[in-house]
Formats: C-alpha cells, structure tokens, sequence
C-alpha cells in the first residue's frame, strides 16, 4: 500500500508531463522563385556620347564705321535672309565725305587734262627748237603728276563710296538672328567694331563632344570587327528631354591629336535640321550605332548581385538547389546585363526572390510564365482572403 501511495503521484505527474508535450510542427516547404533559362540573343553595340549642340555658322555682326544707329529694321529671334538689310547707321557724315572726294578727283581729272594739253602744245615747239627741253620735261612730268593725283582721288573716292556702304548693314548669311546688342541713337564702331548681332545658320547643326582616349580606341576595334568606318557609322541624336531626332548624324570630323591636359578627343557630328527646332547651346546625347554581337548571354540587371567587389548570379540546378555562381560582366543593354563568363545557355538562373535563396537550399523554381498561370488559375481565385 505504502507503494502504491508513492506511484500514484509519479504515474499523474507522467501523465501531466505527456499531455503537455507540443505537436510536430511540419517544415515549411522550399520558397517560390522566379527564374529564366538563359538563351544566346544578338546584341546591338552601341556607344553614348554627351555634348552640346552648335551652329555651323554664327556671325557676328559688328559696326565697321563709327556711326549711330538709326534704323534697326528686322525682328528678334527670327530668321533673315542673306543681305537683308539689318541695321541703318546714320549716313550723313559719310554723304558728306563721298561728295569731297568726288570733287576732288573732279579737280584731279582737270588739272590732268590741262598738263596733256601743255604737253601736246609744246612737243610741236620743241621740234622747232622754239623751246628748250627742260620745259617739254616739266610739262610731262606734271602729266605723270596729275595722273597719280587721279589715282590717290580714285582711291579716297572708293574708300569714301565703302565706308558709305557700310552705314547700310546687311545680314552676311541665311539664319537666325539674335537679340539686337544696340538701340536707335547708339554710337557704334568708336574705337572698336560694336558688336550689333549674331546670326547663326540652322539648315544644319552640329554636335560636339569630348571623347576618352579608351573610347574611341574601342569604338574604332569594334566597328573594325563590322568592316565599318566610324565615319560611315549612323548616329540618333538624343535630345535633354529623351526624345529622339528623326534625322540621322554621322562623324564629320576627329580632331588630330588628344589633348594631353584631359586625355580626350574631339568629335564632331552633323545632323539636318529640317523644322529648326535645335538650338546652339542645347546639351544633348549621341548614340553609335556598332553594329550587333551574336552569341550573347544576357540577364536582367536584378539578378546580378554584388558582394564584397564580386559579382555573383543565383543558378538553380537540376537537384532543384540554389546555388551563387560567380561571374564576369560585360556591357549593359538596356535593363540587361551581357555576362561574359560564368553561366551557359540551357541554365536556369533566379531573376526574383534572390533574397529568399541559401547556397544548397532547395527551391521552388518557376518561370514567369507559369507563376501568371498558377495565380490566374481558378484554384488560386478561390483561396480565401485573409482576416
């Protein structure tokens, strides 16, 4: 009896022991990724340039001769026309100075005409001995005289007659002119050729740009493997708000030689400006067209992780385990990234849910296709909604 007093309590606390014991808990099951089997794709090569947009021609207009501004009879910001008449400085002065040289050679011509005249008069008087030589002599020499007098005249006269033109200020070419630096009643061309205006032609436009030495050298190996000249090459210039200029550029000019203080080298594109819209001092993108890279391995860039200066790529094996591939990475096309070593086409890589991966995990693996097919399914519109 007195045993079985001591065994009744142990056998209830047992009992207690065992009813408390927790359930099993099932292990969840492998997590859900999104991957894609890689497959080989033709890339187009390309290169992007930044620089900044510029007339082929803009000129300056300066006052020639010192004058006021009498007339500025064009519109701001609006195209002109090759000698279309710009500005009008004050004539006055240089009417004046036209008409003093005029008389001047008037005089010169007459005072020639008289020293022929004594020339002809005195030869008939020489031959007779009825003079001496010595007057024949200064009656021919006042005739060379008279007739560099004609000249120095002729001369004065037709700078005169220029600086008159120059009052009237016609515009040098086609293009659009700028706003007018000077007002009516300005005293121009003092001291210095005032500057009036710019006019810059726009039929065309140019594109500069300062490329690496690295650069170009590769620009010039790759459209070497196309049997290309990077002068022949297609250009799409890209305007600041990212839409694209119908008309195509090409190279129209390299500078010789790299500039040592930067290691870079000039470039100049031109592309037609047929609605000229594009503007000097616009800043602006070209892209080069290589040609394309056949056999190409590519990955969207969220599947590319970086750790600790490597670059790695979730795999999926055949085992249904993730596994962190190391690779090498090759130019970016777009949103993809060209992977030059470390997978091969048929493997399958994780492009989403690579945080919920371990090496040597397994994993649920399914295309993006088949996830929009099981969430589209009718099983999947069923499940209830969560409280």
């Amino acid at each position: 009896m007195r045993g079985l007093r001591i065994a009744a309590p142990l056998i209830a606390m047992l009992a207690a022991a065992s009813s408390c014991k927790k359930p099993e808990v099932a292990a969840p099951p492998p997590p859900l990724v999104e991957v894609m089997e890689i497959t080989t794709s033709e890339v187009p090569m390309n290169a992007t340039l930044i620089g900044q947009l510029d007339s082929p021609q803009n000129v300056e207009v300066r006052a020639r001769v010192e004058a006021f501004v009498k007339e500025t009879p064009f519109l701001e910001g609006k195209e002109v026309e090759k000698d279309q008449v710009i500005f009008l400085l004050d004539q006055g002065p240089y009417e004046e100075r036209f008409k003093a040289a005029d008389g001047m050679l008037a005089e010169a011509k007459a005072a020639l005409a008289k020293y022929r005249a004594d020339v002809a008069r005195l030869e008939p008087l020489f031959e007779k001995r009825a003079i001496p030589q010595q007057d024949l002599d200064n009656a021919k020499a006042s005739v060379d005289v008279g007739e560099a007098s004609v000249q120095s005249a002729v001369a004065r006269l037709d700078a005169t007659k220029l600086d008159l033109s120059y009052c009237t200020v016609h515009a040098p070419i086609t293009g659009l002119i700028g706003a007018k630096q000077v007002s009516i009643g300005d005293l121009v061309g003092k001291g210095e050729p005032t500057l009036l205006a710019t006019i810059s032609a726009q039929d065309k436009i140019w594109f500069y740009c300062n490329v690496s030495e690295v650069d170009y050298l590769q620009a010039v190996a790759k459209s070497g493997k196309e049997g290309t000249a990077l002068d022949s090459l297609p250009l799409t210039l890209i305007l600041s708000n990212a839409i694209e200029h119908p008309a195509k550029g090409r190279l129209v000019f390299i500078d010789r030689a790299v500039d040592v203080k930067t290691g870079t080298l000039r470039l100049r594109a031109e592309f037609n400006n047929p609605g000229k819209n594009l503007r000097p001092g616009m800043f602006a993108r070209i892209r080069i067209d290589l040609g394309t890279r056949k056999h190409c391995l590519e990955v969207p860039a969220r599947a590319v992780v970086e750790l600790q200066g490597k670059t790695f790529l979730w795999v999926v094996g055949q085992d249904g385990k993730a596994n962190q591939r190391p690779i090498k990475v090759g130019e970016q096309n777009g949103s993809n990234f060209i992977i030059l070593e470390g997978i091969k086409p048929g493997e399958r890589v994780i492009v989403e849910g690579v945080q919920k991966t371990r090496e040597g995990a397994p994993v649920t693996a399914m295309t993006a296709a088949q996830i929009a097919a099981m969430n589209s399914s009718p099983a999947a519109a069923k499940k209830p909604a969560k409280h």
